[in-house]
């Protein structure tokens, strides 16, 4: 199927017609969740495993990557040399693929996993080894690393049929490093470097990246004589190539800092402008809009049984609450009836809980000191009543 160069040519009526989804679970606290990042995951290569069906898998002409053995204990790390290319092989793509993962879902069945997490699978920018999924280049289509859309529907539903849910990992908060700054102004303490942190103006940006990093395509809509197809320059789909789409204001520095924290960039990745005003009448923007219909269209294409949203914290709490009211209500008219969104919302537990009650997303991830916590209790070095406590006041 060919990736749409725009929203507006994706047909939902279309794709959902005549289609059975899978259900939402009775309750999503009895399932078990494993969590991944893709990259690291499996490339299908290996050799000497256990397959989907419970029998042996042989090694075969492509097996690269032979079982674990305890010879291989430390042996990554035997010199100065081998601990430098460990280093370096983790910052760069390392081979995971779809079709890896979707080989090994009798491993995690057998671990008694009933829906798996996945980490973002869509388009990265092609200049920069984003391996971890969170510099998108394409909302519409899968990284060529991990595989093709199609692939993504095979894993699915060669994990519903194994009784296993999929959650996939999405962003609205922001793009992949997809255009680069102007150098209109310096930073007071190194001003002979240009260094863009937010100080709440807007920066003057010089153009969208192409596929090798330079900021060579006008910041604007792709005009109409640019081939009416997905490239791996600039942005796409082609309604995120509105100037617009963008606030444009330098990265955070002050990541507790209002209104810094909501309108700077992440690093690199560009922070995508959702709407504006209080939640009760908040206005959704075009390209908050935008990620709507793409998210739609995820879950009509690929039936997958919920999202993990990042950088909750960063966005507006109106733009979460129309973000998963219009996802809440497009699943239940597919008979996903609970289908999850879980939400990352830095900043505490009080943060966190408060979120969810005005957002109306189902979850949020464990985060200030509960993994602590939950690593200690079972240790003796914590008394459960640490956690359990404030868990069951707040629930």
């Amino acid at each position: 199927m060919p990736v749409e160069a725009q929203i507006t040519d994706i047909d939902l009526s279309a794709l959902t017609a005549g289609r059975s989804y899978h259900p939402s679970p009775t309750a999503w606290d009895d399932e078990i969740l494993y969590f991944m990042m893709l990259d690291r995951f499996s490339d299908g290569r290996e050799s000497d495993y256990i397959a989907n069906d419970g029998t042996p898998q042989a090694a075969g002409l492509t097996a690269t990557t032979p079982v674990f053995t305890d010879a291989d204990r430390d042996n990554a790390i035997a010199s100065d040399a081998d601990a430098a290319r460990w280093r370096d092989a983790g910052a760069g793509w390392c081979g995971g693929t779809l079709k890896g993962l979707t080989s090994k879902l009798g491993y995690l069945k057998r671990l008694g996993i009933t829906a798996i997490w996945v980490r973002p699978i869509f388009k990265q920018v092609a200049f920069q080894e984003t391996y971890h999924g969170y510099g998108i280049q394409d909302f519409l289509d899968v990284d060529p690393h991990f595989g093709t859309r199609e692939d993504l529907q095979a894993l699915v539903s060669t994990a519903h049929a194994m009784g296993i849910r999929v959650i996939l990992d999405i962003i609205l908060n922001h793009s992949g490093n997809v255009f680069s700054y102007d150098a209109d102004r310096y930073p007071t303490d190194r001003p002979d470097v240009f260094d863009p942190r937010w100080d709440g103006r807007p920066y003057r940006v010089e153009g969208f990246n192409d596929r090798n990093g330079r900021p060579l395509i006008p910041f604007d809509i792709l005009p109409a004589e640019i081939p009416d197809e997905p490239t791996d320059d600039a942005i796409w789909p082609r309604e995120f190539q509105d100037p617009a789409t963008f606030t444009a204001r330098g990265k955070i520095s002050g990541w507790d800092n209002y209104p810094e924290y909501l309108e700077g960039d992440f690093f690199d990745l560009k922070d995508i402008r959702l709407g504006e005003g209080v939640i009760d009448t908040y206005q959704p923007s075009a390209a908050l809009k935008a990620l709507c219909d793409v998210y739609r269209f995820w879950i009509a294409f690929a039936d997958v049984d919920g999202f993990r949203v990042d950088t909750v914290k960063h966005m507006d709490q109106g733009a979460a609450r129309y973000f998963g009211s219009v996802i809440h209500e497009f699943a239940q008219t597919l008979g996903k009836d609970k289908f999850y969104l879980i939400a990352e919302i830095a900043g505490g537990r009080d943060r966190a809980y408060d979120t969810l009650e005005t957002t109306g997303l189902n979850a949020a991830l464990g985060i200030d000191d509960i993994p602590a916590k939950l690593e200690r209790i079972p240790k003796g070095r914590c008394n459960p009543s640490e956690y359990s406590t404030y868990s069951a006041i707040r629930s």
